[in-house]
């Protein structure tokens, strides 16, 4: 077992988010008006590791993350118990990337190394059950997950080496599964709309979201570019791992920060980030703060509106 070198905070480290200047590459971003009044951004816990996969359980009233990265042996669950302090949930994952609080509420987990979609039972100490949804030794690296409101599960599965097999899959309700998206280039985080209709992607390609219609059977329609951030292509940085509001707004990260955006694909603004950001997810006693991991921290910010988690009807 590998222990986690702790590098625990005394103090939370605070920024101050200001408004961001306009530039040469693009117009202003000014702050989104979901954020809070004076909200901080608030490192919570930091290490010197790649986080991922951030997941907010109302049950247990903790946030969920990962460790990704190489050796393959060093990727665990971490659960966050206060600033500065974690609980290794589960260790030796086989490369647990993205997560997803599950329509059944246990833990969805798309495992890279280990080629599987994964369903845990939360426990005070680590998992109490664990259930392989789907294992395929022909799928490259399953990096993030999500559930429809009607139970249907997808996943990205990128080909980081040929662009060409890259694809997104969906584990239907009945267990059927079927490749819904052949036309991206290195498909990463995802995300179902609140009403189930739609199938938000981002690809690490041409630096940009898709969204898809999803049909009646789980496939989904012709794709089309959702949102292309204002900036200098060389300057955007990878987008990844995304959360929607109770209103459907989009918190998009990856790409300088973390993009929000109306369900018109519209901006609202830029939450500037001081580092890599690669997801976010709501969670919160009431729903409202936004966690953010990144390339060695976890961030929290408070927001006026709750997550889409808290508000959405499940079939």
């Amino acid at each position: 077992m590998h222990a986690l070198r702790f590098l625990p905070l005394l103090i939370a480290i605070t920024t101050t988010i200001l408004p961001a200047a306009a530039t040469a590459d693009g117009p202003a971003t000014g702050m989104p008006a979901t954020v809070a009044d004076g909200a901080k951004l608030v490192s919570v816990y930091h290490d010197d590791r790649f986080f991922e996969g951030p997941v907010w359980d109302a049950a247990t009233g903790k946030l969920y993350f990962t460790a990704f990265g190489s050796p393959q042996e060093n990727t665990q669950i971490l659960r966050l118990d206060g600033p500065g302090k974690v609980t290794v949930w589960l260790d030796k994952t086989e490369g647990v990337n993205g997560m997803f609080l599950a329509n059944d509420g246990r833990l969805l987990g798309a495992q890279a190394y280990g080629h599987r979609v994964l369903s845990y039972a939360f426990g005070a100490t680590g998992p109490t059950d664990t259930k392989v949804l789907l294992y395929d030794a022909g799928l490259h690296q399953p990096n993030d997950v999500a559930q429809a409101p009607n139970g249907d599960i997808y996943f990205t599965d990128p080909d980081f080496k040929d662009a060409r097999t890259s694809a997104v899959y969906v584990l239907t309700a009945k267990g059927d599964v079927k490749k819904v998206i052949q036309d991206m280039r290195v498909p990463n985080g995802l995300k179902v709309s609140n009403d189930g209709r739609r199938l938000y992607v981002a690809d690490d390609g041409p630096m940009n979201w898709r969204v898809y219609s999803i049909q009646g059977d789980g496939t989904v329609g012709p794709g089309r570019v959702f949102f292309d951030p204002p900036v200098a292509p060389e300057k955007r940085g990878a987008p990844d791992g995304m959360s929607i509001d109770e209103h459907g707004t989009l918190y998009l990260s990856g790409s300088g920060g973390v993009w929000v955006v109306d369900k018109h694909g519209t901006s609202l603004g830029l939450i500037p980030i001081p580092e890599f950001c690669s997801n976010v997810a709501f969670g919160g006693p009431e729903g409202k703060t936004l966690f953010l991991t990144c390339a060695k921290q976890v961030y929290s910010l408070d927001l006026k509106v709750k997550g889409g988690q808290f508000t959405r009807k499940n079939k």
